[in-house]
């Protein structure tokens, strides 16, 4: 199957055709304008916290990686307490010491790093990981891309505005409202702006689904929260992943 055929490209089909047929489509604006507040209004405390790490930048991803909990489109319902518990056991995120390793490596010698966001809220604590790398690698442009229109609860320019990341970094759209990044549905700036990154971050299922196997320097960072990715990587559900494009097709090859 192509990417053109990933479960978020045929999800937004379906959701297409729900709206052209039933007129039905769930607003999530109050529900993205209240997960924005809430995570915003704790920035400070989330940066205080990696500043004073050892290992800051570890730290940081293990922050975003908790905050693709903040998806309505795996889930129906956020479990706000559930959220909180994942916080309070941040430092438990597995975050392997090779593919961490070998980013810092890639950060080192980058010039263009390309950030893929995915929801609203979780996007205040990828701020807090792109201010940690901006603080430890100067050196590297930084551009964050968002969804070109509105979809589930996806973080938009909207967004990226409401949480301060426009006045941090450069941002722009894909270009788009499919929930993931495909690359043949992108702006021509978009694709552009991935073939010219050294290395590109990207966060969530969604993303993972429609990039995976694409053979860029794509870092993965994602919470498995369906029984289809738990089952794909053997893991419980929940559990946070952090990989590289590469490793991923090596390991689905060896199999």
């Amino acid at each position: 199957a192509t990417k053109d055929m990933s479960a978020p490209v045929i999800v937004g089909q379906i959701y297409d055709l729900q709206k052209e047929m039933f007129g039905m489509e769930r607003d999530f604006a109050e529900i993205k304008k209240y997960f924005n507040a809430q995570m915003l209004e704790r920035y400070n405390t989330f940066q205080e916290a990696i500043d004073k790490d050892e290992d800051s930048l570890k730290l940081a991803i293990q922050y975003a990686m908790i905050g693709n909990y903040i998806d309505f489109g795996s889930m129906n319902v956020v479990d706000e307490e559930y959220l909180e518990k994942l916080l309070k056991t941040v430092e438990e995120r597995p975050v392997s010491s090779q593919i961490y390793n070998n980013m810092c490596d890639d950060l080192s010698k980058a010039n263009r790093l390309v950030f893929i966001t995915d929801n609203c809220g979780e996007i205040v604590l990828d701020k807090v990981l792109i201010k940690t790398i901006q603080d430890q690698y100067p050196h590297v442009k930084i551009t964050v891309m968002v969804r070109g229109g509105e979809t589930l609860n996806d973080a938009t320019m909207k967004d990226a505005e409401e949480v301060g990341m426009t006045e941090l970094v450069k941002v722009i759209h894909n270009g788009n409202d499919i929930a993931g990044t495909c690359l043949s549905k992108l702006s021509d700036e978009a694709l552009m702006c991935l073939n010219e990154a050294d290395l590109i971050l990207s966060k969530g299922q969604a993303n993972f689904e429609t990039l995976r196997g694409c053979g860029k320097n794509i870092y993965y960072i994602f919470l498995c929260k369906c029984d289809m990715f738990a089952n794909r990587f053997g893991v419980e559900k929940y559990t946070g992943m952090f990989l590289n494009d590469k490793d991923y097709i090596k390991m689905m090859d060896g199999k």
